[in-house]
């Protein structure tokens, strides 16, 4: 992280290595995550998306020149710097990160369910960048058309439809989309990673570079409502179900006691 200095992604400005802590100083950042800030708009569009992505895979290309893989590109890992209007977007959380050399297997099963690349699933080790790029894929498939391309409830059946890539463009949400959007989320959920879309190919898309519709999109904005208050309320749920298993062994070791 201190060798990172982009302003895309979020800096290190100090390290503080204490015998029983680590202190680390990040630059603040207080604009909330991507999709908070997209359901607060009156309007949005294909093009809106476009310099989004645009944006993120700026900050992937410069990261994945350096050879530092990210691994857990999520909504939540992708903040605004503040809430000016024309705030930049900031790559956060790269306690997944790896710097890889070429000649090493990553091995670690790592990521968030929904944006896991199917290479690390298959628990055979990988060696690229390309797991990032899948992650963006499924970020561009949702800021199309609110909701994510696999959405199975059960981790086996979710883990299934990810290693076919088994994806569509579901009617009537997908009805308004440019085909030109469509090729892109294709290029970037390709299950092969050698054929899957850099991103310095990304950032030399004609969609991406400017030719993305400036039409709006009221249902994808109304999806992204519906989606993004599940996801938080999920988290909220999965906090509390942690927080009692935590009180109950506690109380344990108070009994044990």
């Amino acid at each position: 992280m201190s060798s990172v200095t982009h302003k895309n992604v979020i800096r290190l400005y100090e390290i503080y290595d204490e015998p029983k802590q680590m202190f680390l100083v990040m630059e603040l950042v207080t604009g909330g995550e991507l999709f908070d800030r997209i359901v607060k708009k009156s309007s949005y569009s294909e093009f809106e998306a476009a310099l989004t992505i645009r944006t993120l895979c700026d900050a992937l290309s410069y990261l994945h020149k350096k050879q530092i893989v990210h691994r857990d590109l999520k909504p939540e890992n992708i903040l605004y710097a503040s809430d000016a209007e024309d705030a930049d977007i900031k790559v956060a959380d790269f306690g997944l990160a790896r710097v890889v050399s070429g000649k090493d297997m990553m091995k670690t099963a790592c990521g968030t369910p929904g944006y896991v690349a199917p290479e690390i699933l298959k628990n055979q080790g990988y060696d690229s960048s390309a797991v990032d790029m899948w992650s963006a894929g499924v970020i561009l498939y949702i800021l199309l058309c609110g909701f994510p391309p696999f959405y199975e409830e059960e981790l086996p059946a979710l883990f299934e439809q990810i290693l076919q890539a088994r994806f569509d463009f579901p009617s009537p949400w997908w009805d308004n989309i440019s085909k030109d959007a469509k090729n892109l989320v294709n290029g970037l959920l390709t299950i092969d990673p050698k054929k899957r879309l850099t991103a310095d190919q990304v950032l030399e898309n004609a969609w991406i570079s400017g030719k993305a519709p400036r039409e709006e999109l009221p249902e994808t904005i109304k999806s992204l409502k519906k989606y993004n208050a599940s996801r938080k309320l999920k988290k909220a749920a999965l906090g509390v179900m942690a927080n009692n298993r935590l009180t109950k062994a506690l109380e344990g070791l108070k009994v044990e006691r």
